[in-house]
């Protein structure tokens, strides 16, 4: 068994159960809301968040993970003799990558992994080179295929409510006025080759609708999907609107999972509740 150790940002969003399975560690990212600084995932949650928009009108920012931070958190197991591979968010969204790239010179047997990607979009990826650490691949040869998949990565959400993306200054009012009064629903999508987000289609109705119509929408558009796993990712959403995403998948395709887990403080802050995507991968 190689000695590698599997490690990635929090706003990978896998949960718990997944990260005890695939043995993946993960760092915090920082949330800075009023005058305090939390962890991501750690000492606050997205709930606490919505909380806070709702009695204060107010939203977080949010910080990279800084050189120093990544220096200690990768130094234990370096000098122990492991390799770290870590993936990051998008170098584009976050300077996390960027900083992860000094400590990772500086130290020596760190792979940083530009996810290109976030969310459980980077989780896909996470999942992978666990896989591929299980049949005792080197580190060097992990990170190379790693980077050959970025690009085969299938990330979107679609958004119930404009109202956050405007109170964080990305919407301007009148397009959030719009898109209310006419009850258009965007999807938002991510590049895969840069890690930017874009708008895709704009759906409108009711969200059940909205969301059974996008996930055929989605899964259509490939007919090499990677059927390993999907991942169903919400920023806090009904049971109910999560099984009809479940049945219409699996009505649709059989993957050989469907895996369902709630979106950190970093991507919800940015998207608000009831927001759902799915992601996954194309062969």
């Amino acid at each position: 068994m190689s000695k590698i150790i599997l490690s990635a940002d929090s706003t990978c969003d896998l949960d718990e159960s997944l990260k005890k399975r695939y043995e993946v560690n993960t760092y915090p990212l920082h949330i800075i809301l009023g005058e305090k600084q939390y962890k991501d995932g750690v000492d606050i949650t997205a709930d606490d968040i919505y909380k806070a928009y709702e009695e204060h009108h107010i939203l977080p920012k949010t910080a990279a993970i800084n050189v120093k931070e990544y220096m200690d958190y990768f130094a234990k197991w370096v000098d122990q003799g492991y390799s770290v591979i870590h993936f990051n968010i998008a170098s584009s969204l976050s300077s996390s990558f960027q900083n992860c790239c000094i400590a990772a010179e500086t130290l020596g047997n760190v792979y940083p992994i530009d996810s290109q990607n976030l969310s459980t979009g980077t989780g896909l990826l996470v999942l992978e080179a666990a896989e591929m650490i299980n049949k005792g691949m080197k580190a060097e040869a992990i990170v190379e295929e790693i980077k050959r998949m970025v690009t085969k990565v299938h990330s979107s959400f679609v958004l119930d409510t404009l109202e956050f993306l405007h109170a964080g200054g990305r919407c301007s009012a009148l397009a959030t006025l719009g898109a209310n009064l006419l009850n258009i629903k965007p999807c938002i999508e991510v590049d895969n080759t840069t890690g930017k987000m874009k708008v895709g289609k704009k759906y409108r109705g009711t969200l059940n609708k909205v969301l059974k119509k996008y996930t055929k929408d989605k899964l259509a558009e490939y007919n090499d999907l990677k059927l390993d796993r999907i991942f169903i990712t919400h920023s806090g959403i009904s049971d109910e609107n999560i099984e009809l995403v479940r049945e219409t998948i699996e009505d649709t395709v059989h993957f050989n999972e469907i895996l369902v887990t709630r979106a950190g403080c970093t991507i919800s802050a940015h998207c608000g509740p009831n927001t759902l995507g799915i992601l996954f991968m194309t062969e």
